[in-house]
């Protein structure tokens, strides 16, 4: 997939664009809506958003997760992601690129068709702030991995068409502001209908204010992130969940899909016997591996696993530690801590486990394991996992980060204690309230928080990124400045003969 761009035009721009080959004929509100619901599947279906390339990108190249699974498996993400040696070609690489690209013209489609049929109601407004979001989701993933990238805001059919220099990242981000301000306007508070969701995990003004709020975060203007975070937090549709461990929960009944913290996550679900898939590999792709073919503990991939450093730096008082990592050899601890009430096999690579640890915030439930067929398989796993992508207790620590960073220390500390309270799950003797002193330490604090909180989920690396302490904490993997963006995949340079040109870094 290749990209272009002729100017910044945001979404507004599409509603005011005439036709261009298609005839109102063959548009209609049911198209859009059909197309909506396709973007959604994307999210779902595409690598490059749901497994192994996201992981590699947006978690394992940090201090807490490595690739895991075994030694052989994907043996040069080990490389490429976990020692920073990148490359130019390969098959994770390349998805992602291609992936988000897909993505973005499959929005600036529905954006086409949109303005084609220069609709007005309220349901062809929502797909608009549907598509307006997906794009800019995909627009964030990518500026954050590559820096100036290829700008597209209109539908090609053509790939000459895509044959386009790279935008700066400014550019980008206007484009982002552009699409998330429409986002924030059409799309709804909730789904709810007669107080029931109708739509579980569909699009709100809420995603779009959170990922709104990220992106600005990412740019340090920290007045926008108070507003956006403060607009989220008083809509009073969201809050945390009381206990921690339930967040993850895996049952028949969906147990922690969609609770009260959940902003926009990815849906997953798989009927009885797989008869009806929808399913995802986000799940399967992390949870335990068990040497061998097939075997009772042979639950998915095994990827994105728990390193030493992050094991042995977390405190184990903290209750989140243990409802986050898994240890082979060990109980899991029971429902107390995410757990089913089983011991795991020992660390024995090749017939054993082959990791010490796993990533407990994607354990199956052995039910739905049985239930679904997805049991002891070499390619089986669990499907039926959603991945969290936006939930409330980020929307809390980016107001305390940039409350912090504004000289509002009184919140920052308000906010950084309820997502601490929540943590210590009523014992008064862990996680003690961390009162304002200064600007430093809260500054630390709050860093701690987020390292902990929300620890093995894709944040870290680009935490770290942000704040400019990269090469200090990850230095000794073998991480300089330059890493900081990945150098675009060489398959897409070479298609546009000299156009598209690699980051001057690499």
């Amino acid at each position: 997939m290749i990209p272009l761009i002729i100017s910044v035009a945001g979404c507004k721009k599409y509603l005011d664009r005439k036709p261009l080959t298609a005839t109102l004929d063959d548009l209609h509100q049911g198209t859009l809506e059909a197309q909506s619901f396709g973007l959604y599947s994307i999210l779902r279906g595409y690598a490059g958003y749901s497994t192994l390339p996201w992981l590699d990108f947006n978690s394992i190249r940090d201090d807490d997760a490595q690739k895991g699974s075994s030694t052989t498996d994907g043996k040069e993400i080990d490389a490429e992601f976990e020692t920073f040696q990148y490359t130019k070609d390969d098959w994770a690489t390349d998805t992602y690129w291609n992936d988000h690209y897909y993505m973005i013209n499959q929005a600036n489609k529905e954006l086409f068709f949109a303005d084609s049929l220069k609709a007005t109601d309220a349901a062809s407004l929502r797909n608009v702030g549907e598509a307006c979001f997906f794009r800019a989701y995909s627009y964030f993933e990518l500026v954050k991995a590559y820096g100036d990238i290829p700008l597209i805001n209109f539908y090609f059919t053509d790939p000459t068409q895509a044959i386009k220099p790279k935008s700066p990242a400014t550019a980008i981000y206007a484009l982002i502001d552009s699409d998330l301000t429409v986002a924030s306007q059409y799309l709804p508070l909730n789904w709810n209908v007669a107080g029931t969701n109708v739509y579980p995990g569909r699009l709100t003004s809420g995603a779009a204010k959170t990922l709104w709020a990220q992106t600005y975060l990412f740019r340090q203007n920290w007045a926008k992130v108070v507003a956006l975070t403060n607009q989220v937090i008083s809509s009073g549709e969201y809050s945390l969940t009381s206990n921690f461990v339930d967040i993850w929960k895996d049952g028949l009944n969906g147990a922690g899909k969609n609770g009260p913290e959940s902003i926009f996550e990815e849906q997953s679900w798989i009927t009885q016997g797989g008869a009806t898939y929808y399913g995802t590999q986000w799940g399967t792709s992390q949870n335990v591996r068990q040497g061998g073919a097939s075997g009772d503990w042979n639950l998915g991939w095994g990827w994105n696993t728990p390193t030493d450093n992050l094991v042995t730096a977390w405190d184990n008082s903290d209750p989140r530690k243990a409802a986050t990592v898994l240890f082979s050899g060990q109980y899991d601890g029971g429902p107390a801590t995410g757990g089913y009430g089983a011991t795991l096999p020992v660390f024995n690579p090749g017939t054993g486990l082959d990791q010490k640890y796993w990533n407990k915030k994607v354990y199956s439930d052995p039910q739905m394991r049985s239930f679904t067929g997805e049991i002891g398989s070499c390619c089986g796993g669990a499907d039926w996992i959603n991945h969290r992508i936006l939930r409330y207790a980020d929307v809390l620590l980016m107001l305390a980060e940039a409350s912090n960073e504004t000289g509002d220390g009184a919140t920052a500390e308000a906010m950084l204690e309820q997502v601490r309270a929540r943590a210590r799950g009523g014992n008064t003797g862990v996680l003690p309230h961390v009162a304002f002193a200064s600007q430093s330490q809260m500054r630390t604090a709050i860093k701690n928080e987020r390292r902990w909180e929300f620890a093995m989920e894709g944040y870290r690396f680009n935490d770290l990124v942000r704040w400019g302490d990269a090469v200090t904490v990850l230095g000794p993997l073998g991480y300089t400045n330059r890493c900081r963006f990945y150098p675009i995949p060489q398959p897409a340079i070479n298609i546009t003969n000299g156009v598209l040109v690699q980051n001057p870094e690499w």
